[in-house]
């Protein structure tokens, strides 16, 4: 297939005039006269044989004609410079999206972030996190990183490893908490899944408590934040004692009971209709090795 002539110049001054609706400001941008930038427009126009921009005292107006053709220009042009971007010394840099439950990226990811960019110097990572609510698609992810039971709508999901939940508190909470018993006494922080304390109180072979009951803490959608919480004091957390051997290795927090529960795992999700891509299945194989060789374990 041959390609039509594009006259390149001429789309480039379009395109910036009709961003500043100004000639001028066009041509400061672009680094050439006034008059060059109004001569490559009027090429253009006389092209198309249409007119591109209402000649006002006091600036420009987009005709309908040039309103149609500005969206598919700018995205063109922004693309063509998103490319350009990757480009690193002399390599190509490919860009990979991972959205993570923050637990997860705290937790796990992120002291093993530096092992990933020495393994794979030219991959360009973007981690968002999330409180495990996310959709993949409306937020251009190519991996969500989620916890649950791996049951996700049109996705597929590869299982990490599971996450049992344990009491986690503050010393001095610990310091009164004799045995599992004492727990459904003192203010139980909470997630949005109401499931988990009375999962831990039955694992502990107690009748739960009402909940929320008198004692009921506020409903957090993270379990950092709701760590962080029980660390200053505020309540007891039910959270992956995995997740949190930092604050657990510096006192900050206890874990004074072996009693634990299991309501999911973490797990790599990606959409069924997104095609995996060489860099998706560089992350995905380095992601599958760290966790067969550390287990959850914090770095």
């Amino acid at each position: 297939m041959v390609r039509p002539y594009l006259p390149l110049n001429a789309l480039r001054a379009f395109e910036a005039s009709a961003r500043h609706l100004s000639f001028t400001r066009a041509a400061i941008e672009l680094c050439v006269t006034q008059a060059a930038v109004s001569q490559q427009v009027k090429l253009l126009e006389e092209r198309l044989g249409a007119s591109l921009f209402h000649r006002l005292p006091r600036g420009l107006a987009l005709t309908d004609e040039g309103r149609a053709l500005l969206p598919t220009l700018a995205d063109a042009f922004d693309r063509i410079g998103g490319l350009l971007d990757q480009f690193e010394g002399g390599r190509f840099r490919e860009v990979l999206t991972v959205g993570a439950v923050g637990t997860f990226a705290v937790g796990w990811l992120l002291p093993r972030l530096t092992r990933f960019r020495e393994a794979h110097p030219f991959v360009d990572l973007r981690l968002s996190t999330n409180n495990n609510r996310v959709d993949i698609a409306a937020e251009g992810l190519d991996y969500a990183i989620r916890f649950g039971d791996g049951a996700w709508h049109g996705t597929d999901a590869v299982r990490l490893f599971d996450a049992p939940l344990s009491v986690l508190c503050a010393p001095e909470i610990a310091r009164r908490l004799r045995e599992p018993a004492d727990v459904g006494r003192e203010t139980l922080l909470r997630s949005y899944r109401a499931d988990e304390w009375p999962g831990w109180f039955a694992a502990a072979g107690l009748e739960p408590p009402a909940m929320p009951s008198v004692k009921g803490g506020p409903v957090f959608d993270s379990s950092s934040l709701m760590v962080e919480a029980a660390i200053q004091g505020a309540g007891v957390a039910l959270a992956p004692p995995s997740m949190f051997r930092r604050p657990l290795a510096l006192g900050q927090i206890e874990q004074p009971f072996g009693v634990t529960v299991s309501k999911g795992a973490y797990w790599l999700t990606a959409l069924k209709s997104r095609p995996e891509t060489p860099t998706m299945r560089i992350f995905r194989d380095w992601l599958s090795a760290r966790v067969a060789e550390d287990g959850p374990v914090a770095a």
